[in-house]
C-alpha cells in the first residue's frame, strides 16, 4: 500500500529553515509517511492537494515551554497584578483542589490553542501531583489533540515548614519522586527519530526542591538518556533568594548540581549575567524564552540578544496560562522580537530571526534534530498562514508579515503529515465540547 502524501501546493513562501535559509515564493511542500518528501516548485502528487495560494508555509512552532493545567486559572483576581512569588502563595490552593479530570481537560484546551497558534511540538513542565493526578493524564490529552509531546515530570519536595514556597499539602517525598520518574520514562519516553512522546525530569525550582533532589534527577537522567528542565533566574526575588540560601548566583548553582550541557534547558533565564550567559554558551544549556510571561508578572526582558550572540540555544514558550494568560505562541514571537527592540533598539531583533528562535531554535533546546525546518527527511510538522486577510492587507512582505501584522490563527496545521487544524478549526478534538467541559470545571474550582 503507497504511503499517504499530501501536497501543500503554490504559497507565497515557503520558510524553509534550512542551512541556507530559503525561502521560496510560489513554493510547495510534499509529506509522504510523515515526512518531508520534498521542497521546491512546481512538484505534483497522487494525494491530497491543499491550496496555499496567499498563505506562508513554515516548519511547525516548538513551544519549550508551559504548564497546561493551568488554563483552568486564568485571570485568577488575587494573582493579577502580583509578583511571581505572591503569584503563587495564591494559586497553590486552587491547584491544591485538582484532580486527574482537571489535568487532563486543561491540557486538552492547552494544546488546542497552541495548535491553532501553529504549534506542532510542545514540551509541559508539571511539577504537582494532587488528588491522584499523573504526568499520564496529560500525555493522553497530547494523544487525543495529536501534537507532538514532551511532558516533563516535575516535582516539588520542600514545603512551607521546611522554609520552601509551597504548601506541605503539594509537595512530595523524594524517594516517591524519584520512583514515578523511572515508572513515567520507562512508560512513556521514545528515544527513535520521529517520536511523539519523549519525557524529561523537571523538579520545579531552587526554592521548591533540595540540593539532593537536583543531584539525583540529573543522575537518574543521564542514565535515562532524558533531558533535565526547570525554572532558573527568573525574577529579581529568585537571585535574591539564591544568593541568601545557597552563597551563588543560580548559574553557578545549576553548574555545581551538574544542571549545565546539551542535555539540559532552563526556563526565563531574564536575570542570568554575562558569566552565566557565557557557561550557558559554551556548555550547550539551552533557555526557553517566555516573554509574554515575563512581562505579566514584571519579571524584566531576558537577555535574548546576548544568549545568541554568546551561542546559546534560545527557544520560545507561552509559560502557564495562568501567568501569560494566553497560550498563542506565534504571538510569543511577536513578542520577544518586540522586546528586544525595545531592550537594544530597532534592529536588535528582525521578523525571521524570531522566527527561527520560534521553529528551529525550539527544536534544538528540546534536541529535536528531527524537526524544525521543512527538509527532506525532517518530520511532516508544518504550519500554513493565510496572509491575505484583512490583518495582513496592504503588507509587502509576506514573511515579515507573519509577526508585523497577523494573522494570530493557523489555516492549517499538519503534525506528523497529518491534519490537526484544517481552515482555522480543529479536527481532531470536538473543542467546543472540550471548552465547554473546561469551564464546568472551572465553576466547580471557583464555587
Amino acid at each position: 500500500m503507497p504511503e499517504r502524501e499530501i501536497l501543500i501546493r503554490g504559497a507565497a513562501a515557503v520558510v524553509t529553515m534550512d542551512g541556507a535559509r530559503r525561502e521560496i515564493a510560489g513554493g510547495d511542500v510534499l509529506l509522504r509517511g510523515g515526512v518531508v518528501a520534498a521542497v521546491g516548485e512546481g512538484l505534483g502528487s497522487a494525494g491530497e492537494v491543499v491550496e496555499a495560494a496567499g498563505c506562508v508555509v513554515t516548519p511547525g512552532l516548538v513551544n519549550t515551554h508551559h504548564h497546561l493545567y493551568q488554563t483552568l486559572t486564568r485571570a485568577v483576581p488575587g494573582g493579577q497584578d502580583a509578583l511571581l512569588f505572591g503569584w503563587l502563595k495564591t494559586l497553590y490552593p486552587i491547584w491544591g483542589r485538582f484532580g486527574p479530570e482537571e489535568m487532563f481537560v486543561s491540557a486538552q484546551v492547552g494544546l488546542a490553542e497552541l495548535a491553532l497558534s501553529g504549534c506542532t511540538l510542545t514540551s509541559d513542565h508539571l511539577y504537582l501531583y494532587p488528588n491522584g493526578s499523573r504526568l499520564d493524564d496529560t500525555i493522553a490529552a497530547a494523544a487525543e489533540v495529536g501534537l507532538r509531546f514532551h511532558p516533563t515530570r516535575g516535582a516539588m519536595s520542600i514545603g512551607e515548614s521546611d522554609g520552601g514556597l509551597p504548601p506541605d499539602a503539594l509537595v512530595e517525598r523524594e524517594a516517591t519522586i524519584l520512583e514515578d520518574c523511572i515508572r513515567v520514562v520507562d512508560a512513556f519516553h521514545d528515544s527513535r527519530e520521529g517520536a511523539m512522546v519523549r519525557v524529561g525530569l523537571a523538579p520545579c525550582s531552587p526554592f521548591s526542591v533540595s540540593r539532593d533532589l537536583m543531584r539525583e534527577a540529573a543522575v537518574l537522567a543521564r542514565d535515562k538518556g532524558v533531558m533535565l528542565h526547570t525554572h532558573l533566574a527568573e525574577n529579581d526575588e529568585d537571585i535574591a533568594y539564591s544568593l541568601a540560601q545557597f552563597g551563588c548566583r543560580p548559574g553557578q548553582y545549576a553548574e555545581e548540581l551538574g544542571w549545565v550541557g546539551e542535555d539540559v534547558w532552563h526556563a526565563h533565564c531574564v536575570k542570568l549575567d554575562g558569566s552565566e550567559i557565557e557557561l550557558f554558551g559554551q556548555s550547550g544549556t539551552g533557555v526557553a524564552h517566555c516573554p509574554c510571561s515575563n512581562c505579566r508578572l514584571g519579571s524584566g526582558i531576558a537577555p535574548v540578544r546576548a544568549m545568541r550572540d554568546r551561542g546559546v540555544k534560545v527557544g520560545l514558550g507561552v509559560d502557564g496560562s495562568a501567568s501569560n494568560d494566553a497560550g498563542n505562541l506565534v504571538g510569543e514571537a511577536r513578542m520577544a522580537m518586540l522586546l528586544q527592540r525595545v531592550a537594544r533598539g530597532a534592529d536588535a531583533m528582525g521578523v525571521r530571526e524570531a522566527l527561527e528562535i520560534a521553529t528551529l531554535g525550539g527544536a534544538r533546546v528540546l534536541g529535536r534534530s528531527d524537526c524544525g525546518s521543512l527538509e527532506v527527511g525532517k518530520r511532516g510538522d508544518v504550519a500554513v498562514w493565510d496572509v491575505s486577510g484583512v490583518e495582513s492587507a496592504g503588507s509587502w512582505d509576506p514573511v515579515g508579515a507573519l509577526l508585523l501584522c497577523g494573522p494570530a490563527r493557523v489555516k492549517h496545521l499538519f503534525v506528523e503529515g497529518k491534519q490537526v487544524v484544517r481552515e482555522g478549526e480543529m479536527v481532531t478534538i470536538d473543542l467546543p465540547r472540550v471548552v465547554e467541559r473546561q469551564m464546568r470545571l472551572a465553576a466547580r474550582l471557583m464555587g
